[in-house]
């Protein structure tokens, strides 16, 4: 920096040496955080979270209580039914609040089953090549061909119904797709020259896929993750709307709804509580997840 420059100049350079100095993923943090409706999610979601965690310890009705008295109450303040009860006379928020944290681990847990498996299973068919890669993604194409709920029921019936189990079934199924963004990711990264430094230095394949695939990859696999989960939240819901998920007395959002759907000439609140819930926890993370992308692609840097 030159001692005649003028102080407008030396701001300009300063500013201009701080975003060189800055690292690709600060970059991405702060177009994240420019981007209003990925905020606005983050915000709202954090505040469901915090709901799904405290509210059913320390809401005054048990989510399994029935009160005979008070079937179909519609929303009311009196005696803390803010959004009425159903069928049975149990507390609608209580049951909101259980089912909002059963979807949210549900998505949670499922994902990161898909996540263990699709970026081990990518990551090793990319690198690998050949027969191998051809062998592993023929096998991922023939499951893409098989239905969704044939697996789960298969995996519920051969081990079990338990929420553990729900949570495992659903993201053993759900790891293909994730499968393929790495791979594609992978094929592309193995040509680049810290691979090629790294073969010829004699790491083994198994520590290049670890310390070099894998960290490379995990941009597009972060934005797919925050796809991922309302994906299986949807999924969790469906097999509970079928009666193959959660069982009673613990319920979800989907189990929610199949019982609102039931009892909506009678009691509206039923369907339309659960329903919104779940509506404005998939929209959070929808926001999050194009914020994300639009963060982390290059194009728009």
């Amino acid at each position: 920096m030159s001692l005649l420059s003028t102080p407008g100049e030396k701001a300009e350079m300063l500013e201009s040496a701080a975003v060189q100095g800055r690292s690709l993923w600060d970059d991405a943090r702060a177009r994240l955080l420019r981007n209003k409706a990925a905020v606005t999610g983050m915000i709202v979601l954090g505040l469901l979270v915090l709901l799904a965690v405290i509210g059913p310890e320390i809401w005054p009705h048990d989510y399994s209580t029935i009160y005979r008295d008070r079937v179909w109450t519609s929303p009311t303040f009196e005696n803390w039914h803010w959004f009425g009860t159903d069928a049975q006379g149990r507390d609608l928020v209580a049951r909101t609040l259980v089912g909002l944290r059963i979807s949210l681990m549900v998505g949670v847990v499922a994902t990161l089953v898909s996540l263990l498996i699709g970026i081990t299973w990518g990551a090793t068919a990319g690198f690998i090549g050949g027969r191998v890669d051809q062998v592993m993604m023929r096998i991922v194409d023939i499951l893409y061909s098989l239905p969704f709920i044939f697996f789960v029921i298969i995996l519920m019936v051969v081990f079990g119904r338990n929420i553990v189990l729900i949570f495992v079934a659903i993201g053993a199924v759900e790891w293909l797709t994730m499968a393929r963004i790495v791979r594609g990711q992978t094929i592309s990264l193995r040509k680049m020259e810290f691979v090629e430094a790294a073969e010829a230095a004699g790491v083994t394949r198994l520590n290049i896929i670890r310390r070099h695939i894998v960290p490379n990859v995990l941009g597009p696999v972060v934005v797919y993750v925050t796809l991922t989960i309302p994906v299986v939240i949807l999924a969790e819901s469906f097999l509970s709307f079928l009666g193959l998920g959660v069982q009673e007395p613990l319920t979800s959002l989907g189990r929610l709804i199949s019982h609102g759907a039931q009892d909506m000439e009678v009691a509206r609140w039923t369907l339309i509580v659960p329903a919104a819930t779940m509506m404005l926890t998939l929209v959070c993370f929808n926001f999050i997840g194009d914020g994300l992308r639009d963060a982390i692609d290059p194009k728009d840097r």
